[in-house]
């Protein structure tokens, strides 16, 4: 948890920064019925993992699963049905290393990339504002691919579906211009199987993807 929030915290930070003096912003396009808008966003995908490993039989190996964060390029198309309500979706794809640990154990066992889709129903709650924050729900896939194994195991990752819950705000800047804050967390879980079964593991990761980035509004 600890390192999830200084994820965040640096995406925040960041934002802050990029935030300072264009509050002020003039000639900027707002939100309506029937804008698209694109942002290019940096995108921290930090899993707030749990599972433990237990064996076949079901008795506890005594190791979790550990996953680490991973930060990316990610795009976002966003389609406003009203001046309140859009719709968007958001693509990129993120690497991360799965570990084996323990008391005494910690072994990386697999590092793997994942499509992780998120579509996403919002409020806006000041369409028409320089500074205009909304929420959103919505749904997502994990898609694994790409896997490799690592240090004699061999670990394979189940795909599926999940849901998702949505806060950000978009600052003015100048016409079409604007900065992009954008927070979700996902709720998500998958089977893990480990040497063919050997070993499992049910494993909730629920990441919180944090994003900061510049949005262009058609």
């Amino acid at each position: 948890m600890t390192r999830n929030l200084k994820s965040i915290a640096a995406v925040s930070a960041l934002a802050l920064v990029a935030t300072a003096g264009v509050t002020h912003a003039t000639d900027f396009k707002p939100k309506q019925k029937g804008t698209f808008v694109v942002a290019a966003r940096v995108t921290t995908v930090a899993p707030d993992e749990s599972g433990d490993i237990k064996t076949a039989a079901g008795a506890d190996s005594g190791l979790s699963v550990d996953v680490n964060n991973s930060t990316v390029p990610t795009l976002g198309f966003t389609y406003f049905f009203t001046d309140h309500v859009a719709v968007e979706g958001i693509l990129g794809t993120s690497k991360h290393q799965i570990k084996a640990v323990g008391p005494s154990t910690d072994v990386e066992v697999h590092e793997t990339w994942v499509l992780p889709p998120v579509v996403t129903l919002q409020y806006h709650f000041n369409p028409a504002g320089k500074v205009s924050p909304y929420v959103g729900a919505g749904v997502n896939y994990m898609d694994w691919y790409g896997g490799k194994d690592q240090n004699g195991f061999k670990v394979r990752l189940k795909s599926g579906a999940g849901t998702a819950l949505q806060a950000g705000v978009d600052v003015a800047l100048q016409g079409p211009w604007s900065l992009n804050l954008d927070v979700k967390k996902v709720f998500y879980k998958t089977d893990a199987k480990i040497n063919d079964g050997a070993l499992v593991s049910k494993v909730k990761l629920d990441p919180v993807v944090a994003s900061v980035g510049i949005a262009y509004r058609f």
